[in-house]
């Protein structure tokens, strides 16, 4: 486990509280899929949490109603002690803009746009000038080691890359929360290994929240604490991971 002694650097800084989360689906038959039952736990400022899973255990369903891209069948998310849910729909769609960035297994940039305007895109959805939009997409390029990257389109770059301007993207807004959805899962293992450095300094040097969905015990090992779903349900494995691959 990568930081196990953060724990008395980040007491007392709670971002995010789940409360009870549960999320059920329609499925055929008119039967009822539960797919989370009573999640409830906490994201500390500065922390990187992952929660692990086989494909189909809710992992990417839990990011999804963290990051009110969806709302749950029964409980809440809390950040910044506001209930996230007691907001009407254009309220989610800010503070989904402002507070919370994602990052997706396939990165999702724009192809006709440089790496530099996908980067931006998030500021200028906010409605903050070109110019400003510009100057910070240029400097989180530079963060990521990818300031001579900038003009090219993203046919032109790496796999890595291209997660990396995802995640330059992601911290465009300044959001407390970066979301990860599996976002080593289409990358070979060492261009992954250079993704779990950069998470890793981004939280050292930004005091950056990252929480990160994945099947893959290797990135899980980078965080300070690990959760895993099984049957809707998590369960603290964080003493557990360091031996699982």
């Amino acid at each position: 486990m990568a930081s196990k002694n953060r724990k008395s650097k980040i007491e007392n800084r709670k971002l995010l509280r789940v409360e009870a989360l549960s999320k059920s689906f329609a499925s055929g038959g008119g039967e009822t899929l539960e797919v989370l039952r009573g999640a409830s736990f906490e994201v500390e400022r500065g922390e990187v949490l992952a929660v692990v899973g086989e494909s189909g255990t809710g992992k990417s369903t839990l990011l999804h109603l963290m990051g009110a891209l969806d709302r749950p069948t029964g409980g809440t998310v809390v950040y910044e002690n506001e209930d996230v849910f007691e907001q009407d729909d254009e309220a989610l769609a800010a503070f989904r803009n402002r507070q919370v960035g994602f990052v997706f297994q396939f990165h999702h940039l724009l192809p006709e746009f440089t790496a530099a305007e996908n980067v931006a895109m998030p500021a200028l959805v906010q409605g903050r000038s070109a110019g400003a939009a510009n100057e910070r997409a240029l400097h989180l390029l530079d963060v990521l080691d990818l300031a001579d990257r900038a003009e090219h389109a993203p046919s032109a770059l790496s796999g890595g890359e291209k997660q990396r301007v995802a995640m330059a993207r992601a911290l465009m807004n300044e959001p407390g929360l970066v979301l990860a959805d599996e976002p080593t899962g289409n990358l070979d293992t060492k261009t992954a290994r250079l993704l779990h450095d950069e998470i890793l300094r981004l939280r050292s040097e930004l005091d950056q929240t990252f929480v990160l969905a994945t099947h893959n015990w290797t990135l899980a090992g980078i965080a300070d604490r690990v959760l895993e779903i099984r049957e809707g349900r998590l369960h603290d494995v964080t003493e557990q991971a360091d031996t699982r691959e």
